[in-house]
């Protein structure tokens, strides 16, 4: 009940809109869901799989779990309000806290490193301002976390079919909020090899407990990859692994997707790549690890590195840093890492403070007017002082409050925009979530790309900001081709078109 009243003061406090694009289309789709338009969007926010025209099926790029849950939540409160679209975002977060509660209490052998690892979940410093956002940050913490610790418990107990089922199945449910969530099933087959390698299990007992994983695995995703062969005629939507070849973050934006092995350089793959290293090495440090613990989480999992229940975790943790590093860089480091590491927060959490009970130990040996229990106690609780100061710095400086209000520019935009219009637009996300209206994200790509979307989608005007164009669509704000006329607006350093000369 604890976690649950702190968790639900951090999500509804902290956050009281969307605040992004992410944000902004789960919450749409969730809010079309429970309204009784299914799983489908009136906007286009990227190319990469992209549907020919629109209203089209929603989610091709992004996973659904985050927008059913504020769906489900929507439809049982009925209200399509955003505090109710939240509701399983402060039961994930608690829920979230109580595994590093149950591992703590494993590891650490008491109340003091339980309910700090708790409490330093809940505080999770750069996370705090996102717990409470319509996104993938909590229910990926609450599932992968689970996910792990499932995978732990069947390490340990290998002749068990249990647990392989149950991490099977959270595997799938874990892929169903975030499209690399599918890396839990790969690890499940991973770690049934690694126990036929050490003898733990027969090559026939193996076999079999990674085909409960992916078994339990299949029966999960089932629904969801029939939605997709009848709506796109693919189990998935596979469009996204472009990414591996992007040659700058904006490719996510090309008309068409062409990014490919042709179109990057040996320059820019290895450019991008350590790139990504700096930023995932400082967000290891300050957003995994709140500045101060690195050193005390390495140290702690290094002692603990052959102990059968850490062995899902540690794995998983070096695959996914590696894969957002050197196989998705842009998309890794520009928000995937963060999105994806909030399931091992309650690990590095009761790692964090193991480690420091274990420097109390080995230092002690050497101070004899130590008094390790008392050392040990101190430091952690001086650690959650300092993710308390941490959290509520981040979360105050990130806190959005929930407002009637529409936006000045939307405002305009809908004087001169008739609903029913297509619009091509930087967001359409944010677009549609205060206005209603459907719209075209501006492509990376220059006015011949602009004309050819807006025939093929039907979009009848073009809105540009300033600071918020690529080099490419830049022309177009002062000088735009004869198929644009100009809209005079109040909104500075905003430009609106319409387009008057059939594509």
């Amino acid at each position: 009940m604890i976690a649950l009243v702190i968790a639900a003061g951090i999500v509804f406090w902290f956050v009281g809109a969307p605040g992004y694009t992410d944000a902004y289309y789960h919450f749409n789709a969730a809010k079309r869901w429970a309204l009784g338009f299914g799983l489908t969007d009136t906007y286009l926010w990227t190319y990469i799989g992209a549907p020919g025209s629109l209203p089209a099926p929603s989610h091709l790029y992004w996973m659904p779990i985050t927008s059913l849950l504020a769906g489900a939540s929507m439809w049982l409160t009925g209200s399509t309000s955003y505090t109710s679209a939240q509701i399983p975002f402060a039961l994930c977060l608690a829920g979230t806290a109580l595994v590093a509660f149950r591992l703590g209490w494993r590891v650490l052998k008491g109340r003091r490193g339980a309910w700090i690892a708790g409490l330093l979940t809940l505080f999770s410093g750069f996370f705090t301002r996102y717990w409470g956002q319509i996104d993938t940050f909590a229910p990926y913490a609450l599932i992968g976390s689970l996910g792990l610790y499932a995978l732990g418990l069947a390490m340990e107990t290998p002749t068990s079919r249990r647990w392989w089922l149950i991490a099977g199945a959270l595997a799938a449910l874990a892929h169903l909020t975030r499209a690399d969530g599918v890396l839990l099933l790969g690890l499940g087959g991973l770690l049934a090899l690694w126990l036929i390698i050490e003898r733990r299990l027969t090559l026939a007992a193996g076999v079999g407990r990674g085909g409960l994983v992916l078994i339990a695995y299949l029966a999960v995703m089932a629904p969801w990859f029939a939605r997709n062969w009848i709506a796109i005629g693919t189990p998935l939507a596979l469009g996204g692994t472009q990414a591996i070849w992007f040659d700058e973050y904006d490719d996510l934006f090309n008309y068409p997707p062409d990014a490919s092995p042709a179109t990057l350089s040996l320059d820019e793959f290895i450019n991008s790549r350590r790139e990504a290293l700096v930023n995932n090495v400082a967000t290891f440090v300050a957003v995994e690890g709140l500045i101060a613990m690195p050193p005390f989480m390495l140290l702690a999992l290094w002692r603990r590195r052959r102990e059968p229940a850490w062995r899902p975790f540690w794995v998983y943790a070096l695959g996914l840093h590696l894969a957002m590093t050197l196989v998705f860089p842009y998309p890794g480091y520009r928000g995937g890492l963060f999105h994806s590491a909030a399931a091992l927060i309650p690990f590095w959490a009761v790692l964090g403070l193991a480690g420091i009970d274990d420097a109390v130990t080995w230092i002690a040996k050497y101070r004899r007017r130590w008094q390790p229990q008392v050392a040990k106690a101190l430091f952690s609780f001086g650690l959650l002082g300092l993710a308390l100061v941490l959290s509520l710095q981040t979360g105050l400086a990130g806190r959005s409050v929930a407002s009637d209000t529409i936006p000045g520019l939307y405002q305009e935009l809908q004087q001169h925009i008739p609903a029913d219009a297509r619009v091509l637009i930087n967001d359409p996300a944010a677009l549609y979530y205060f206005t209603g209206q459907s719209g075209v994200v501006i492509p990376n790509g220059d006015a011949e790309a602009v004309r050819q979307i807006a025939a093929q989608y039907d979009v009848e005007y073009l809105v540009l900001q300033a600071g918020g164009m690529t080099d490419e669509i830049a022309p177009l704000y002062d000088d735009p081709p004869a198929f644009l006329t100009p809209i005079s607006l109040t909104t500075p350093d905003v430009r609106l078109y319409a387009f008057t000369i059939s594509p």
